[in-house]
């Protein structure tokens, strides 16, 4: 087994999106490359109800999906297939836009509201796949206890257990790890795909290319270098971490705010059907 080392950490640029939330947005645009297929990583955290009430009002996606995965707080929704609800702490929501739907997200006041949204890359041939949902409330997602460490596996699988998002392009891997201070753990991943670990709470130890460690420290991104595991290390206050795998696509990538395709000209196409009113592929 060769264990992959860390490429030096990322701790995200502050920035507004949607009608104003504020967040850190930790994966885009200029990290395509280096993260592919993952596109976008905001993490988004607040006490503070005007940091986060504004949401994101309607808005139309084609060719990705968005993971959404709440910490605390709750977020109501609704789409143009007629889908409502709302996910709350520990809940996952795993929507593939494939050829377009055009929702809204909008935080509710709370104590505090945190989490974040990760975007994945659809392959050019499912680009135009039909939307579909995975709600998976908290309760639906098994757990795996280890010495010091519980995994709660949602997507690809720890050991036997495999988490409850299926049918992905990308074959992720989706595992929310809470470790005690020191504890550690190795992940195992397939050698081509693209592995990074979100420190959101507490720090992890990572070992670099060049043989020092570094202490990343909440919130951080730590990207691995090539190898077919993660070792994983708990700083001296414990960590909870995010370990996201998957498959490279290897495609070219048109993105245009929240509609990523392979070329311009689909790019075009794509926002001029929503100036048409054809964007709607699946009602």
């Amino acid at each position: 087994m060769k264990k992959r080392v860390a490429v030096p950490s990322i701790s995200g640029i502050p920035t507004r999106d949607g009608a104003g939330v504020k967040l850190r947005r930790m994966i885009g645009h200029e990290d395509v490359d280096a993260f592919d297929p993952f596109l976008m990583l905001d993490l988004f955290g607040s006490k503070d109800p005007a940091d986060y009430l504004a949401g994101f009002p309607w808005h139309p996606h084609r060719g990705i999906e968005t993971v959404t995965f709440l910490m605390s707080g709750s977020v109501a929704h609704g789409d143009s297939l007629g889908h409502a609800g709302t996910i709350g702490p520990d809940d996952i929501q795993w929507m593939t836009a494939g050829s377009g739907i055009v929702h809204q997200e909008m935080p509710q006041r709370s104590d505090e509201l945190a989490g974040l949204q990760l975007w994945v890359n659809l392959p050019a041939a499912q680009k135009m796949t039909a939307p579909r949902y995975q709600d998976i409330p908290a309760a639906a997602i098994p757990t795996v206890e280890e010495p010091g460490v519980r995994f709660r596996v949602i997507a690809g699988a720890r050991g036997a257990v495999k988490g409850p998002v299926t049918d992905l392009y990308v074959d992720p891997t989706f595992l929310d790890a809470t470790f005690a201070p020191g504890a550690c753990a190795d992940v195992p991943v397939a050698p081509e795909a693209t592995c990074f670990a979100v420190v959101v709470r507490g720090s992890l130890s990572v070992v670099l290319a060049d043989g020092r460690t570094e202490e990343a420290e909440a919130p951080r991104v730590v990207r691995f270098a090539d190898g077919d595991a993660v070792g994983i290390q708990a700083g001296t206050a414990g960590a909870r971490v995010l370990v996201v795998a998957g498959r490279p696509l290897r495609e070219p990538v048109a993105w245009g705010g929240p509609i990523v395709m392979n070329t311009r000209e689909e790019l075009r196409r794509a926002f001029q059907e929503l100036e048409d009113g054809t964007f709607l592929k699946h009602t």
